[in-house]
Order: C-alpha cells, then sequence, then structure tokens
C-alpha cells in the first residue's frame, strides 16, 4: 500500500486504511509505539496491561478530604423517573 505524507495543522500526518489496523490490531484512540530502526518508521500497538490497578488499590488513593456533590441537572425533559 502506498501513501503520501501530508500536512495537517503544523505537523505531518499519514492516513492509515482501516484494514491495515485492524491486521495489526491497532483500533482508533489506542497508544501505539513509535521507533525508527535504520531510516524505518515502525508503528507497533502498546501492549495493554489488564488488571494493572485493584479497585481497592484506585479507592485507596481518593483523598480523604473528598466530599461528593450532588448536580442539579435540571427539570426532566423526557420520560425520567427521579
Amino acid at each position: 500500500m502506498l501513501a503520501k505524507i501530508q500536512k495537517w495543522g503544523n505537523s505531518q500526518g499519514l492516513r492509515l486504511a482501516k484494514n491495515l489496523l485492524e491486521d495489526a490490531q491497532i483500533g482508533v484512540g489506542d497508544e501505539v509505539d513509535i521507533t525508527v530502526n535504520e531510516g524505518v518508521i515502525i508503528v507497533a500497538p502498546v501492549k495493554r496491561q489488564r488488571g494493572r490497578h485493584s479497585l481497592k488499590e484506585l479507592v485507596d488513593r481518593i483523598p480523604q478530604s473528598y466530599e461528593a456533590v450532588e448536580f442539579d441537572w435540571g427539570k426532566a425533559t423526557g420520560k425520567e423517573v427521579w
């Protein structure tokens, strides 16, 4: 597949075909690692680490002074049940 580098704001961009991304198991919003090896640009998906944090660890990081507040979204406009 041939592609062309194009100007995108103050940067340059390269559009990748959907099927190319699917073959590489990369989706919109995924993080990728970009490296250069002997003049070749390599784009690789970042390995996802599931279970990296436990719920207890995340909850423990909430400051003791944190107080949840209720937000008023206004009057119901549809079939909401309050």
